[in-house]
């Protein structure tokens, strides 16, 4: 494995109509899950991904399997829970621009994740371990979970690769800022988002929020800034890296876990940490121009293509 990651995916049910969800007849299904996600940019890229977690023994866990195995993702680490249910929610549209999200996932199979399930041999042969911090806020096992993960690659030299993405509605704001500092610290690399820094730290300017980060002991930190790019601060130096412009945004959900699975592509080809950058942001600008966590994904060509803007006809014939 290129990467391997650990987390929850859950199945998505979305309203197709607007308005509040007990006027709603209709929904869409869709697989929707932060690890998953950056596993299968990996893969759409054309690395070698594998995704550990634990499903419920029931029909949406035999999906989510199905679906990101058919994406090229390694799953031999999923564990099928026979007394626990997968994880599910909602999105409620109340207007074209405003949507709720509503998650029935305490006590799912994903939050009964323990280190037991992991096999230190299987982390042990990838360049990279991806962890976020959703998973240590699910339950105490899987925070003990993702520590016992980071443990087994800092002792095979497998490098950390930590975004925060918070959920504040999963823990306390104190040991959410807690945990978030704690597993900065461990990583090697820290992916955050302008808001989480600010959450964590303070307001503050890129250059002092991605400092603070860097100070806690990671090698490299890459603070995401949206629409605005990424800046990065490293052993190798710092710097804005630019973003790409996208004339509408469709969906925003999922780009920064095609912001990651850019970065770390550029990371596995060898790519200086900016030109890595650079990769991650073009990967989620393509993100926001389609519906869905995983749809705008590229593959490796259209991913080149996007970056160099390359003139081509609107149809491919």
């Amino acid at each position: 494995m290129d990467v391997i990651t650990l987390g929850e995916t859950m199945v998505l049910f979305t309203a197709k109509t607007s308005g509040l969800m007990r006027y709603a007849g209709d929904f869409s299904s869709k697989i929707a899950g932060a690890e998953s996600n950056v596993a299968i940019g990996l893969a759409r890229l054309g690395h070698q991904a594998g995704w550990i977690s634990r499903l419920g023994n029931d029909e949406f866990g035999e999906r989510i399997q199905s679906f990101i195995r058919g994406e090229g993702v390694d799953v031999s680490q999923v564990t099928f829970d026979e007394t626990a249910a997968t994880g599910l929610y909602f999105k409620e549209k109340l207007t074209p621009s405003e949507f709720r999200l509503k998650y029935y996932r305490r006590d799912s199979a994903a939050s009964r994740m323990s280190a037991s399930d992991l096999d230190e041999s299987y982390i042990s042969g990838a360049q990279f371990l991806h962890v976020t911090g959703i998973t240590p806020a699910l339950s105490e096992h899987c925070y003990e979970t993702v520590l016992a993960a980071i443990d087994y690659a800092k002792r095979n030299n497998v490098k950390v690769v930590f975004d925060p993405n918070l959920r504040r509605k999963l823990w306390s704001e104190d040991r959410a800022r807690s945990v978030l500092r704690e597993l900065s610290a461990q990583a090697d690399i820290v992916l955050p988002g302008i808001d989480e820094a600010e959450f964590i730290f303070g307001k503050s300017t890129p250059e002092t929020l991605a400092k603070s980060f860097y100070d806690l002991g990671p090698a490299t930190v890459i603070l995401k800034l949206g629409k605005a790019g990424a800046y990065v601060y490293s052993n190798d130096g710092k710097g804005f890296v630019e973003g790409f412009p996208v004339e509408q945004v469709v969906d925003p959900v999922g780009a920064g876990d095609g912001f990651a699975a850019g970065c770390l592509s550029g990371l596995i080809d060898g790519i200086d940490v900016r030109e890595a950058v650079r990769r991650g942001n073009a990967v989620g600008a393509m993100v926001t121009m389609a519906d869905g966590d995983v749809e705008g994904l590229p593959e490796r060509d259209r991913l080149i293509g996007f970056i160099n803007q390359t003139d081509k006809d609107d149809v491919e014939r």
